[in-house]
């Protein structure tokens, strides 16, 4: 088929690559979420009886002291920890006998601990996600460095929207929209997402503050995959890439901030998609994520981490989306247990997942399509 050319553009090896990029990304990630999961429930006295990596048939695996099965499944698309009273991977519904479990059993059961302890445990994937982003940032800010370029406009391009705007080599960005610049990398993550809307921005010249109005032009550009990506651009140039070595604290901060903005940057991607303003063909699925890994694994460590870091944060933001299945589904029972002050009926909580399970489903078939025909 010819679609997949761009995806199998390098013969074996890469096919091989990518097998290998895409089994060691998606294996760390998803033993982080499912270790978040574990850890929690183990610290509220849950059973946990299967902590498995992949789905399907079982390939290998073991017992711990505690009756844990660990274990590798036949199909690397994820990942789950079955925890005591439920009747499967996903913890839609206690089993059958729920109700007839001794107060021993109970104890150790996970429908049976309190509701902030059943929200805790079922954010902890999520959560696990985000602090390994942060981990993992600012390792790299504190040995390799933290790109970190001066906002200074080094060029401007003829005729494009900053040319247009007024803008200056040598002029400082200050703010955008009334948010504040720090470094060149910010004035891309804002533009980026908003082309073809006017931007009010703030740029120091010759220690004078000027208030300047510029609309990023929409740029089209196909990616790798000969997907087509829609960006705003303004048309600026910087002063080559800097990166800056951070003490320990600082890199902490700055990685918790780093994550910050990838999150709320995916979260309005995201958002635009919904809306209509960005193109759905944008969106990738497990051939795509395949394929960018087996590439990263061969550039180096430090692409490798950088690369891990952000798909681990957007993997932690989809969990939370409440949609049944996943973790924000399971948030979302949840609250309305907060506020009936009881559990959703049985038939409730089925219906709400199949309901669940059919989106996701849809929505993997979809980006999928979009790995194999949209080039």
């Amino acid at each position: 088929m010819s679609s997949l050319a761009p995806l199998f553009h390098g013969g074996p090896s890469q096919i091989l690559w990518m097998v290998f990029g895409f089994l060691v990304v998606l294996t760390v990630l998803v033993f982080v979420h499912e270790l978040g999961h574990y850890l929690i429930a183990r610290r509220n006295g849950v059973r946990i009886e299967v902590f498995s990596i992949g789905f399907g048939p079982e390939l290998f695996g073991w017992h711990d002291n505690a009756g844990t099965r660990w274990k590798f499944s036949a199909i690397p698309l994820g990942g789950y920890v079955k925890m005591f009273g439920d009747v499967d991977p996903t913890s839609t519904l206690g089993m059958a006998g729920l109700a007839e479990l001794t107060a021993a059993e109970r104890e150790v059961s996970f429908h049976h601990k309190r509701l902030l302890q059943r929200v805790a445990i079922v954010g902890g994937g999520p959560l696990a996600n985000f602090v390994f982003a942060i981990v993992v940032l600012a390792l790299l800010f504190a040995t390799y460095g933290q790109p970190f370029t001066p906002a200074e406009v080094g060029q401007v391009q003829a005729g494009s929207a900053a040319d247009k705007a007024g803008f200056k080599v040598g002029d400082t960005i200050v703010k955008i929209d009334g948010h504040t610049i720090n470094r060149f990398e910010d004035v891309q993550q804002i533009v980026r997402l908003d082309p073809g809307e006017p931007m009010t921005i703030v740029v120091k010249r010759d220690g004078k503050l000027l208030t300047l109005t510029a609309t990023p032009t929409l740029i089209s550009q196909p990616d790798r995959f000969g997907n087509v990506h829609e960006y705003g651009q303004l048309g600026i140039g910087r002063n080559g890439v800097e990166y800056v070595r951070r003490d320990p604290l600082t890199a902490v901060v700055q990685a918790f901030g780093e994550t910050w903005n990838l999150s709320a940057s995916t979260v309005q991607a995201m958002w635009q998609i919904v809306i209509g303003v960005r193109s759905s063909d944008e969106l990738g699925g497990p051939l795509r994520i395949a394929q960018m890994s087996g590439e990263v694994v061969q550039t180096g460590l430090v692409p490798l981490l950088w690369f891990m870091s952000v798909l681990s944060i957007n993997l932690g933001l989809i969990n939370l989306f409440p949609v049944p299945v996943l973790d924000g589904g399971h948030l979302l029972f949840y609250a309305a247990e907060a506020i009936r002050g009881k559990p959703l009926g049985q038939r409730a909580q089925e219906y709400g997942f199949r309901i669940g399970l059919a989106l996701v489903l849809t929505l993997m078939v979809y980006a999928t399509w979009n790995d194999l025909f949209h080039h």
